[in-house]
């Protein structure tokens, strides 16, 4: 049986904490942020945590041998 695969594209983008909690990005940072109030602009500085029901799915993608 042949090993499985890490997916890479996922890897790059997202962190796992000491604590066990997957961090991402938030979209939408890139340009167009004029016409966006400063809280949203701010809000898209910070990491966001993911859910519960993703987590599981994510964590096998980043390392299959979890």
């Amino acid at each position: 049986m042949s090993k499985l695969k890490t997916h890479k594209a996922t890897a790059k983008r997202i962190v796992v904490t000491k604590k066990n909690k997957i961090k991402h990005r938030k979209c939408g940072q890139d340009h167009f942020n004029a016409r966006d109030t400063g809280n949203s602009v701010r809000k898209k500085r910070r990491d966001i945590t993911i859910s519960k029901s993703v987590e599981r799915t994510i964590k096998r993608l980043i390392s299959p041998s979890l």
